[in-house]
This record gives structure tokens, sequence and C-alpha cells, in this order.
């Protein structure tokens, strides 16, 4: 077997050079002895592949609650008694409330993400209502996340201003069957694929540390790989009560920041981003992830629980190296 330092160098230029990792060097990475030597070399990637600028985003919850799926992990499945919010459509005014304000914080991209299987024709004209006007009165870039869409559906959101779709493919295929019985991963490779035919781009990742094995994250990212998706975000598991997963271990931080790495080098060309519960994270990872491999932050609330605060990003983005 090659020497460690000759294997990560080696996979390294080829990753730069354009070639690809395989499965069982993805899974060599995943476990590499010398944490700062990995997250070194997916920096080294990740600067010479992504735009010196922070990719930012932010998310409105447009209808909150009352989803039929049976999702483990979801605060807003009617069958888990969490006590999240429920409402059918979020008051447009607030919406454009949430846009101004993230413009003027300078984040680039908002979405709007509704609970839910998909949201009803009839439904997706007032979304698509609210979207024409945040075009006509933002220079934003917009994403939606409303489900389960047709080709129809995903026209319709082109047409009114929507550019990037997102449906998170959440985990590999294989442990995806244990978490949610109500829809499959190919219910949102065709998603995936509507949008895509519908001119837009495509943001899709998952959760990590519902009860997966690291081997498992690298089966999920290469299979996102497969799907050439544009955006990946890494929302970490926050367990919440009412859900089946409340009581699942957390899993370490040294777990988190190994698994951004290795969808670094799977995915070199991708925006890899923090997303949902990296307020758990200690400073100095999220520091450490932004130099191994993240580029793309998920800014301002979550859908049911609170993210980072703006002003204490900037610092963060600041310190390790990339413009806002």
């Amino acid at each position: 077997m090659q020497d460690n330092n000759d294997f990560l160098s080696l996979i390294t230029e080829r990753v730069l050079d354009g070639g690809e990792v395989s499965h069982a060097e993805a899974v060599r990475l995943a476990s590499w002895p010398d944490l700062d030597a990995l997250c070194d070399a997916a920096d080294r990637i990740c600067r010479a592949t992504q735009s010196s600028q922070i990719d930012s985003c932010s998310i409105v919850n447009a209808r909150s609650g009352m989803c039929g799926e049976d999702c483990k992990w979801c605060a807003q499945a009617t069958r888990h008694h969490t006590g999240c919010a429920t409402y059918n459509f979020i008051n447009p005014d607030e919406v454009m409330h949430h846009a101004h304000r993230n413009e003027s914080e300078g984040i680039g991209r908002f979405s709007l993400v509704t609970s839910g299987r998909a949201v009803s024709k009839r439904d997706l004209t007032k979304f698509c209502d609210l979207y024409r006007r945040l075009t006509e009165e933002t220079d934003l870039y917009l994403c939606a996340s409303m489900g389960l869409l047709d080709d129809e559906a995903m026209q319709m959101l082109a047409e009114a201003g929507v550019r990037r779709y997102h449906c998170n493919m959440e985990t590999c295929e294989e442990h995806f069957a244990t978490l949610c019985t109500t829809h499959t991963p190919a219910d949102k490779r065709a998603t995936i694929a509507a949008a895509r035919r519908a001119g837009m781009e495509v943001c899709s990742g998952g959760i990590i540390g519902m009860g997966e094995t690291m081997e498992q994250r690298v089966d999920f990212a290469l299979q996102l790989r497969d799907l050439n998706v544009d955006s990946v975000p890494i929302n970490i598991l926050n367990p919440i009560p009412g859900t089946p997963l409340e009581n699942i271990p957390l899993i370490s931080e040294e777990d988190i920041i190994r698994t951004a790495a290795m969808f670094r080098f799977v995915l070199p060309r991708q925006s890899i981003r923090f997303a949902g519960g990296r307020m758990r994270l200690s400073d100095a990872s999220m520091s450490r992830m932004l130099r191994g491999g993240v580029n793309g932050v998920l800014m301002g609330d979550m859908l049911t629980t609170v993210s980072n605060q703006i002003a204490d990003d900037r610092r963060l983005f600041a310190r390790t190296g990339w413009d806002f």
C-alpha cells in the first residue's frame, strides 16, 4: 500500500487535474489518521475550484407542519408530536421583510421552503405570485424547496423567477429505506430530473448523524456525484423531541469535519455548504471546516430551529479567508 503522505498527495493532484476518487479511496480518506492534513488537502481543492466569495443562502419557512410523510428526523410530520408551528401559507409581507433584510446583509440566495409531500397546483400559483414579487423587488437569486414536483410545476416556478430547486436526497439509498417509507429516492431523482428539464440548477444534500456509517456517507456522496448536483448542503441532525430519532447519540465534531472533507474530494466542483445543526459546533470546528472543504453557508433561521447570528458568521468568514 502506498505511504499515507504519497497517497493523499496523489489523490489531491488527481482531483485538481479533473479526476475522480473511487469508493475505496473515499473510504480511506474518510478515516485518514491526520485530520489536519486531510482538511488542508480538501481546502486546497476547494480554493482551487470555488470562488473566493462564500456561497451564502437563506430560507423562509413558507408552509409549516401538517406533513403526512413519515421521515423519522422531521419535526413537521403530523404523526410526530413536536409542537412545531403549523400554518398553510406565510404572510407575503413577512416573506418580503425577510428577503429585504437578507439582501441588505449581503446574502446572495433566498428560498421559500414548504412542508408536505408536494405543493398543490392551486397553492403553487400563490407561491409563484410571491416569487414574481421577489423578482420585481429584489436582486436575490431565487430558489425553491416545495417537495416532489412534476414538469408542469417546475416550469411554473421557472417562469416565476426560480433559478435553483432544492430536493435533498437526505442519505444513501440503503439507509433511506430505514428512515422513510412514504416516498423513495427514486421519487427524489424524478423531481431533480424535472427541475433540470425546466432549466434550473439543483441543490441536493442531506443529513448526517441519523445512524448511518461513514461508508454509507461515502455511498451518499458518490450518489450525489452521479446526479451532478450544483450545491450540497450538509445538515447535522438536531434530534428533536417527539421524533423517532430524538434519542439518537450525537456524532462527534471530528466525525463531522471528516465527512465534509471527504465530500470535497468526491465533489470537488460543487458548493458544499453548512446547513442545519451547525449551532452545536464549536468555533474551532466551524473554522476547520471552512478551511477543510466547505465553501457555502445557509444563514439566518432554519425551518424549526435557530441558526448562528449573521454578525458572528461575518467574523468567521473573515478569519477563514472567505469574502462575503
